[in-house]
């Protein structure tokens, strides 16, 4: 920097420590040096000395002397090289954008977060999201690799722990669309069956156990409301699904085993039920379909992702009208 700067405090950094802030904001600048800094009252909020633990309020003012960082070991991750074409990919995912939100619709077969052997995801291509903001879009839930449809992102801070609150106090209801293989014995209903995570390689494979049952000391519940749309005969059926938990696969485990018709193209809890052949295609038809959440900013946020191919042309092939899954579950509206 060449001379004193005075910044406002963002909204989105809002009840942040100032060393925090300090952070996030100039990486390159050590614990140590911003200590000295604010001892010699080089530093200040509103005109005032403050120690690096103080709280900022959204609308103060920081004055931040010029600085140098010669000879400092910078923190920075290195930049993500992505292409016009990465840009130009994630972009047109977006279903809907405002000052804090995107909501994406996540493609079938596309991993959220990287891992192993997994060098392309979305986390990975939301610098292609910024738009006219500094930071990228943040995280606040996830969707399985094999898991299509509305996948939501914070685009600062103060918005992803407000949309983080509205998940964990279940003030977000998600309805999602799967064909399984056969018909539920009950049209609609409700699973409450618990799970718990396997052996084996990665531990990613989910178990179901009987409700109330202890798992590391701790009761962990699994709970889905159903209800059938649509079916083929006894073969195939539309099934909307509404989590009220959120476990790891917990739709995919419930429908296998609670109501003992798979997931259509879910070899690891279907096997072969799972693959019945014929004209469908033998990906994963689960669709996250909508979602009805807190709103960061007030009111509520309510976003409509389209089936991905597979499923439309699944959907097509069996005669199902997309109108008759409007509202499968209007009585449990938010």
């Amino acid at each position: 920097m060449s001379g004193v700067a005075k910044i406002i405090v963002r909204k989105d950094d809002d009840d942040i420590r100032v060393d925090r802030w300090f952070k996030r904001h100039y990486p390159d600048l050590s614990h140590i040096r911003l200590e000295k800094l604010l001892r010699k009252g080089e530093v200040r909020v509103d005109g005032g000395r403050v120690k690096a633990g103080a709280r900022l309020v959204a609308g103060q003012e920081i004055r931040v002397p010029p600085m140098s960082f010669d000879g400092e070991r910078s923190r920075k991750a290195p930049g993500l090289k992505m292409t016009l074409e990465d840009v130009q990919f994630i972009k047109n995912l977006v279903l809907y954008r405002d000052d804090d939100v995107i909501v994406l619709n996540k493609p079938c077969g596309l991993a959220v977060q990287g891992g192993t052997k997994t060098e392309r995801h979305i986390d990975g291509l939301l610098g292609g999201l910024k738009y006219d903001l500094p930071d990228r879009p943040k995280l606040v839930h996830r969707l399985d690799r094999d898991t299509s449809g509305v996948l939501v992102l914070a685009r600062t801070s103060w918005a992803a722990s407000r949309l983080a609150k509205a998940f964990k106090e279940k003030d977000a209801q998600k309805i999602y669309w799967g064909l399984v293989a056969g018909a539920p014995a009950a049209e609609a209903g409700t699973i409450n069956l618990a799970l718990r995570k396997g052996g084996g390689a990665g531990n990613e494979k989910m178990f179901a156990v009987a409700p109330g049952t202890e798992i590391d000391g701790v009761v962990k519940s699994a709970t889905t409301h159903f209800t059938t749309v649509g079916s083929a005969g006894r073969r195939l059926a539309w099934v909307a699904f509404m989590p009220v938990t959120g476990r790891t696969h917990q739709i995919r485990v419930h429908a296998a085993t609670a109501l003992e018709t798979p997931i259509v193209g879910d070899g690891k809890y279907g096997g072969e039920a799972a693959h019945p052949g014929g004209a469908l295609s033998n990906k994963l038809h689960l669709h996250a379909r909508e979602i009805n959440i807190a709103h960061p900013s007030g009111g509520r946020l309510i976003v409509t992702a389209n089936l991905p191919p597979h499923m439309a042309e699944s959907w097509k092939t069996l005669g199902f009208e997309l109108a008759d899954g409007n509202e499968p579950f209007a009585e449990m509206k938010l």
